[in-house]
């Protein structure tokens, strides 16, 4: 039995990257479909090559070290969060995102995309995420401009883009890759991006393995979340745990609250802080009516 990870799957035929190198096209044992578990895009998986004509089995999945649901992916270990100077910057989907991403254990690196056209937002997303423990590349596909950095943050990674349309993922992938993705423009009319990218698959090529997928502009935080344990997947409000006047704190404005002081003194940004309290809201509605849900 062999191993190996799984590119991409088209109905009932999946497409399997093996340790030697080859592509192998399997079909699922009904053993997986009875246990509830459905191969997705990144899964690593045990088979049996098909012999002649005939197609191979795939036998196991592996235990995932993350996972999505939508969209379907597994075992991403690096994200990229892509925003650019067009779209306006969506900085509530990048906080979701990140907190995503901790909760999952993946690393994750903010990547501001057609530097050409704006060479000040990286700075003020640097700024605003320097405590965030997520490093901020400037990027464009047009000059070339850290690409060569990007690449080097990928390596030996799993890798998936994520933002609202329009940004530039797909360019950008053809960029870092050499490949030649489908693009979308963005609709003048409207300032957003059309999606291009349709269904999960892993690409590998030129020593780099990255998640082609539409739909983490969709991401929402998930399941129902403690309120209480939001502000643990913020690394900058860490130096000030602990110290504020009631326990549990929120930091949502209560008196004596470390964090809040933190930014009213400029050791935590403000900009972010305030996100964090306008998604610490919406934690709260989905807690509130978790037992009401269908």
């Amino acid at each position: 039995m062999l191993q190996g990870t799984l590119l991409r799957g088209i109905g009932s035929f999946y497409t399997v990257l093996g340790e030697d190198g080859e592509t192998y096209t399997l079909r699922c044992k009904k053993k997986i479909r009875r246990e509830r578990l459905s191969p997705v895009a990144g899964d690593r998986v045990r088979f049996v090559p098909g012999e002649g004509e005939e197609d191979g089995w795939l036998e196991e999945i592996l235990p995932r070290t993350s996972q999505f649901i939508r969209p379907p992916v597994a075992n991403v270990s690096l994200m990229l969060l892509v925003a650019a100077p067009v779209p306006s910057p969506d900085l509530l989907l990048i906080d979701r995102l990140l907190v995503q991403c901790r909760m999952q254990g993946l690393r994750s690196l903010l990547v501001v995309s057609k530097a050409d056209l704006d060479d000040e937002l990286a700075e003020r997303l640097r700024k605003q995420y320097r405590g965030a423990d997520c490093p901020v590349l400037a990027v464009s596909a047009k000059t070339g401009l850290g690409l060569e950095e990007v690449r080097e943050a990928m390596r030996g990674e799993i890798c998936c883009l994520a933002g609202q349309s329009g940004v530039g993922k797909s360019t950008l992938l053809n960029a870092l890759l050499g490949t030649q993705l489908e693009t979308g423009e963005i609709s003048r009319k409207i300032s957003r991006g059309k999606n291009t990218t349709r269904a999960a698959e892993l690409l590998v090529t030129g020593g780099l393995t990255v998640m082609d997928t539409a739909g983490f502009s969709l991401l929402e935080l998930t399941g129902v979340m403690d309120p209480v344990t939001l502000k643990d997947f913020y690394p900058e409000f860490l130096p000030a745990e602990g110290r504020c006047r009631f326990q549990p704190c929120l930091h949502d404005r209560e008196p004596g609250c470390a964090v809040s002081a933190a930014g009213a003194g400029g050791e935590v940004d403000a900009e972010r802080l305030a996100r964090y309290r306008q998604l610490l809201q919406s934690v709260r509605e989905a807690w509130k009516d978790r037992y009401h849900s269908s």
